[in-house]
């Protein structure tokens, strides 16, 4: 898996189309943005596009090639259910990520087994009967010395009465009171209060859990009996957790989440995002909070299940994974193909597929984000922000006249009370030309850091694209001198140590896939001649100030493809360090770690045919019974498809291979007509 500037893979969720006028209102405020700013009709004088109304195609991302452009495609619809598209991530020991519990019982879980075991006994005609709180006699002894009989005797009753007691006697020494204080929370065990008036009485009341009543041990230990038996650790500053949902985007559920213990949004964390339109599972993360107020989310929470608490010393960041595992059901794939399937998936397992950057990664309407991302290369801030704030066709209809009066009156004042929130990036850019008209530098660094970095890595990856498929177009899928291959262990080690001292850049976190560190260099005739290096070990770099580029014909390649946008692949510094790039490596080739499939019948289209992990924990089912059986009868066929990738592969990728289809987004569900006879 290559190192690379790109969040971890998912299938592209099919929820935004030319079908549509508005992006869906669940999106996540920085996602919705983000399509948002790649929408625009204007079209700026760099190269040609599609027509504004039909969305950006994979030509215009430099997706043109096949790797088995022999082997037909086939027919079939693709998330026709959300449920037939399931992602669960792989940790970085290898480990695919399930949900084995929707976490422990907790207080109220605990109250409600009482009533009904209460309910139970009432049927029975038994009254049941309460043990009442005793007190060990060495600490009743004390208290009595202390407060006398009665004060104890109240206290005692206090715990079944609720009513508060206030004793007569002042206490005028302090260290009496801090010792009564101090007693009376450890011979009742911190359920009662105590506090002392003016008059240096004391009233003592049921304990409200406030942390000031509770020891040492229970603020750095496990704080409930439901937790305990959970076997969630010791308290620390990180609770990990496992994190189930049907139909939602992570970041909208780590919004949820935030919104919810009224936390800010950046103390939820996750090792990668997860698309929309499927039910996925994965690791996220939590800083300074309980685990029971986490797992009180499970009764309020719909679609979405919390389990797997554990305590750790350290944070989970995005990158934080090895891929992600998915199960993909095709729906309504011709019987007659079956020979057609089992030699393209064959093809997929054997040989892999090229490992393009997918659709998702340049917006899905008429101006690919890689094209604002030429604009803010050459420093032209007022032609980005023009395109970010430019009338489309496609947008959320919050946005529509915002954008119109911005068009025709260039007003940002006027626009700005229109343009929703939720449009951030285009409501950063309209503050800021509303106090100073001009500014559009400031306005486009107003826009969050998270997603004006987007567009400059969208262009290196329309770039990469563009070679990729000029490589396999002009010399197919064999190594050739030149081609660039990573250093092996020993070589990546010394360079490290070597760039460590030469480069103190700091470009900081965002919200992608951090680098790691690599060299490349050429590869060897004698290599190639060997088979000490093959097509999966060539590697291909995005553009940037610390990169090599092929030590072939390639290299004109980036320099003819980058002039036609005004740029040069050597020169790819900037004086803004976050637009300076410093480039990356990506393999030419991708091969899932695991590819099987299976052919099977069905008559409803609202059949499921792969169990969710929900279903396998409910049902109490190992994983080796994800696939339905008994599904040999129907009038339908469908097939069942399970794959292993790293990150930054895209799924959409090796179905487009195995498919042939234009992964172009087409509404909720994708049913591929367009295949290759």
């Amino acid at each position: 898996m290559p190192p690379t500037r790109s969040a971890e893979s998912a299938f592209e969720s099919e929820d935004s189309s030319a079908k549509r006028v508005k992006v869906d209102d669940e999106k996540s405020t920085e996602q919705t943005s983000a399509e948002q700013t790649s929408t625009s009709t204007e079209k700026p004088a760099v190269k040609s596009y599609s027509a504004p109304n039909a969305g950006i195609s994979e030509i215009d991302v430099g997706i043109t090639q096949f790797l088995s452009p022999d082997l037909k495609g086939f027919k079939g619809i693709l998330k026709q259910r959300y449920s037939d598209f399931l992602v669960n991530e792989i940790d970085k020991d290898g480990n695919v990520v399930h949900l084995t519990d929707t976490g422990f019982s907790d207080k109220r879980d605990r109250r409600k087994e009482r009533r009904e075991e209460q309910r139970s006994t009432d049927d029975q005609d038994t009254k049941p009967t309460k043990t009442p709180f005793e007190l060990k006699p060495e600490n009743r002894e004390k208290l009595v010395s202390l407060l006398g009989e009665k004060t104890v005797n109240d206290m005692v009753d206090l715990l079944t009465n609720g009513s508060k007691v206030v004793t007569e006697t002042p206490i005028e020494d302090k260290d009496d009171r801090t010792v009564i204080h101090r007693t009376v929370r450890e011979a009742f065990e911190s359920r009662l209060e105590t506090r002392t008036t003016p008059e240096n009485t004391f009233i003592i009341t049921l304990s409200s859990g406030n942390n000031k009543f509770r020891s040492k041990a229970d603020r750095l230990g496990k704080s409930s009996v439901g937790a305990a038996n959970a076997n969630i650790g010791l308290q620390k500053n990180f609770l990990h957790f496992t994190l189930y949902k049907e139909n939602k985007e992570t970041m909208q559920v780590a919004n949820l989440l935030s919104k919810f213990l009224r936390v800010p949004p950046k103390t939820v964390t996750y090792a990668g995002t997860k698309d929309r339109r499927g039910v996925t599972v994965q690791r996220a993360c939590i800083s300074k909070t309980q685990a029971e107020r986490l797992n009180g989310l499970n009764r309020t929470l719909r679609g979405i299940k919390l389990g797997g608490f554990k305590y750790e010393d350290y944070q989970l960041k995005l990158g934080d994974l090895k891929g992600n595992e998915f199960y993909i059901t095709i729906r309504n794939v011709d019987e007659k193909d079956n020979d057609v399937i089992n030699a393209a998936l064959s093809s997929l397992r054997d040989n892999g597929f090229i490992n393009y950057y997918g659709m998702q990664r340049f917006g899905t309407f008429s101006i690919s984000t890689h094209t604002i991302g030429v604009h803010i290369l050459k420093s032209d801030w007022e032609t980005a922000t023009s395109l970010i704030l430019s009338p489309q066709e496609l947008v959320i209809p919050e946005s529509v006249e915002a954008r119109k009066v911005w068009s025709e009156t260039g007003d940002a004042k006027k626009a700005l009370p229109l343009m929703p929130r939720k449009c951030v990036a285009e409501h950063s850019i309209l503050e800021v030309l509303s106090e100073t008209p001009n500014s559009h530098f400031n306005a486009v660094m107003r826009i969050p850091r998270n997603l004006r970095i987007m567009y400059g890595h969208a262009y290196q990856s329309y770039i990469w694209n563009t070679v990729a498929s000029e490589r396999i177009k002009r010399f197919g899928a064999k190594i050739i001198e030149g081609d660039l291959v990573l250093v092996d262990e020993a070589e990546k080690a010394a360079a490290k140590a070597e760039q460590a001292e030469e480069d103190d850049e700091d470009f900081g976190e965002e919200d992608v896939k951090p680098d790691v560190f690599v060299r490349a260099r050429p590869v060897t005739k004698e290599e190639i001649e060997s088979g000490k290096k093959t097509i999966f070990d060539v590697v291909l770099p995005t553009p940037g100030f610390d990169i090599k580029y092929p030590e072939n014909e390639l290299k004109q390649v980036y320099i003819d493809e980058m002039k036609k946008d005004g740029l040069d692949p050597d020169n790819m510094r900037r004086n803004i360090r976050e637009f300076s790039l410093a480039g990356s490596y990506r393999y030419l080739l991708s091969r899932p770690d695991v590819v099987e499939w299976w052919i099977r019948k069905y008559d409803s289209d609202t059949e499921q045919m792969v169990k969710t992990d929900l279903d396998l924990l409910q049902e109490e089912l190992p994983e080796d019974k994800r696939i339905i059986e008994n599904l040999d009868e129907g009038s339908k066929v469908a097939v069942l498809l399970k794959i292993q990738l790293g990150t930054a592969q895209y799924a959409t990728m090796a179905l487009r291979e195995v498919m042939k289809l234009d992964t172009k987004r087409r509404g909720d569900g994708l049913d591929v007509r367009n295949t290759k006879n």
